[in-house]
């Protein structure tokens, strides 16, 4: 039983060992992004190998997709350029006409060492609404002269290729339009709308307060003329105690 058991734990670790390489490809993080928006797509490049460093990325923008907004970030230690070229069908965008864009992003003089990886950042849009993907082609360049090519489409319920391009999926955006402030401005409405509320409430609260005002003052003014009867009727009884008295003084006399 041990010795099976060393068998298939040796089995199992070969297996991870070949697999390992195999998986270590270039990917975008993250893989999906909402159709018609903009994002900002991560290029996450590995090393592959013991012996040479990576030293230059080039990435290939789907033509099919031209995108009008292609913006990378810096990245110390990195070269990057923005290829563009000419678009056969001009498209619009903000009110305007477009007539090329970014093909292609290449970065070069920095180093990924052995053991390492590098992400390199694109902020891209905005992202077609009548697609599902977008293909990114990417070719690797090591200090050995030996070029990558990870161009190879994957194919839905197929196995992975050898080489697969990095792809980015899209998805239905959230709010089902891609006009995010004008759906924010609407729910600010929307609140400004419920603000109004409170504010007729508040109405409400100062009439109840002139209410309670006016319900003190009542009070106020009965109390007083009770007082005044109390104070009336006391006075007349002191009165008559009073004219008593002097009867019954001039009745002795």
């Amino acid at each position: 039983m041990r010795r099976m058991s060393l068998a298939t734990a040796v089995a199992a670790g070969a297996v991870l060992l070949l697999a390992g390489p195999a998986a270590a490809h270039v990917t975008v993080d993250p893989d999906a992004a909402e159709q018609g928006g903009y994002a900002t797509v991560n290029f996450k490049v590995p090393n592959e190998r013991d012996d040479a460093s990576t030293v230059k990325l080039e990435v290939t923008l789907p033509a099919e997709h031209p995108l009008t907004s292609v913006m990378p970030q810096p990245v110390p230690g990195w070269d990057v350029k923005v290829e563009k070229a000419k678009l056969d069908t001009p498209i619009e965008s903000h009110g305007e006409q477009i007539t090329e864009a970014a093909s292609k992003v290449t970065w070069s003089g920095g180093k990924i060492e052995p053991g390492t990886f590098q992400q390199f950042p694109v902020s891209m849009g905005a992202l077609p609404e009548d697609a599902d993907q977008l293909v990114f082609k990417a070719v690797q360049t090591y200090d050995s002269d030996e070029v990558v090519r990870w161009i190879e489409i994957p194919e839905e319920g197929a196995e992975e290729p050898e080489l697969p391009a990095p792809v980015l999926a899209l998805t239905p955006a959230a709010d089902g339009g891609h006009g995010g402030a004008g759906d924010d401005a609407a729910d600010d409405d929307a609140g400004n709308g419920d603000d109004t509320e409170p504010a007729a409430a508040e109405g409400d609260g100062t009439n109840d307060t002139a209410a309670d005002d006016d319900g003190s003052s009542d009070t106020t003014a009965r109390t007083l003329g009770i007082v005044g009867i109390v104070l009336g009727a006391g006075g007349v009884a002191f009165g008559v105690m009073s004219r008593r008295r002097g009867t019954g003084g001039s009745s002795a006399a």
